[in-house]
């Protein structure tokens, strides 16, 4: 894994304020994704398993892993959260939001917990051919830490086709704009979990983001995604 120190973070917030996503090439190697994809069938480490079809969700399943996370999981959880922080507190200056998120993701999650959000929300998700998963946000309570990260684990072309991470950004009276970032096993995506200030004409608005998976093709595709507060 690369350390979450040495990551071209100017490049990365250029990005993220850019388009609301920014690509991270080979943050776990081959080998940590073989690992952690390894540990989908093993039950005991998560909370919960969801079927998305039984929701409408789109077609395919995922679990969320319980506390304690498995390493590297928790490095991602509270290595990357702070490299984030002063972004998402000038999000929030630039759209008028009062909320102001604490340097630790300890305290942060502290927060969370006070006011019932419980519920660890780091994810392994599973897709066989045929699955999706429909565009969404991922909120969970009261307290939303506005970016998150998704790693894939498989590799395109030789474990599956398909299945293309992709990002809508919805500006006010205009057309929803689309996003496909192109990943391979290893990448990982940040991206907005709800919306992202734009600088206008007349100041920074807010424009809404959603995110899902396009149709697997062939093969079998797995994600790990890291979100930042938990979950009531």
């Amino acid at each position: 894994m690369q350390s979450p120190h040495s990551l071209d973070w100017p490049a990365i917030t250029q990005s993220l304020d850019d388009s609301g996503c920014a690509h991270i090439p080979q943050l776990l190697t081959p080998a940590e994704c073989t690992a952690l994809a390894a540990l989908y069938p093993h039950s005991g480490l998560f909370r919960s398993r969801v079927v998305m079809e039984r929701y409408s969700f789109g077609r395919g399943e995922y679990q969320y892993f319980n506390y304690p996370l498995p390493d590297p999981v928790a490095r991602l959880h509270s290595g990357i959260y702070p490299q984030l922080v002063p972004i998402a507190n000038r999000w929030n200056d630039a759209m008028g939001i009062g909320v102001r998120y604490p340097a630790e993701h300890a305290e942060f999650l502290q927060r969370c917990h006070a006011a019932g959000q419980l519920r660890p929300t780091p994810l392994l998700l599973q897709y066989g051919p045929g699955d999706y998963n429909c565009l969404h946000q991922d909120l969970y309570g009261e307290h939303v830490f506005p970016l998150q990260l998704a790693v894939l684990l498989s590799e395109p072309g030789r474990d599956f086709s398909g299945g293309e991470f992709v990002l809508t950004e919805q500006r006010p009276r205009m057309q929803s704009r689309p996003e496909v970032v192109p990943l391979r096993q290893g990448d990982a995506v940040l991206f907005a979990v709800h919306h992202r200030p734009v600088q206008g004409t007349r100041g920074s608005y807010r424009v809404q983001l959603r995110h899902g998976v396009s149709r697997v093709r062939s093969g079998q595709r797995h994600t790990l995604g890291v979100i930042f507060h938990d979950a009531q």
